[in-house]
């Protein structure tokens, strides 16, 4: 079964994978910071596909702005 929150999280999680290769130093502690938000939007996805439609969308942007904050740093 595919949900709403079933694409939008792997495609956030793809686009985590392409930022950790294209946009990083590729250094171990960066890679520690991405598999933290790779563990938020996998906590988004749950909570999304349990119906809470609204702690899912601020998971999902938590772990969008968190990544972005390590890619500038």
């Amino acid at each position: 079964m595919t949900t709403f929150f079933d694409v939008v999280t792997v495609t956030c999680f793809v686009g985590l994978v392409i930022a950790f290769f294209q946009f990083t130093d590729r250094e171990t502690r960066t890679l520690v910071h991405f598999i933290l938000a790779g563990v938020v939007f996998a906590v988004a996805n749950q909570v999304g596909n349990a119906g809470s439609a609204v702690l899912a969308a601020l998971l999902m942007v938590a772990g969008v702005v968190y990544a972005a904050m390590i890619v500038n740093r």
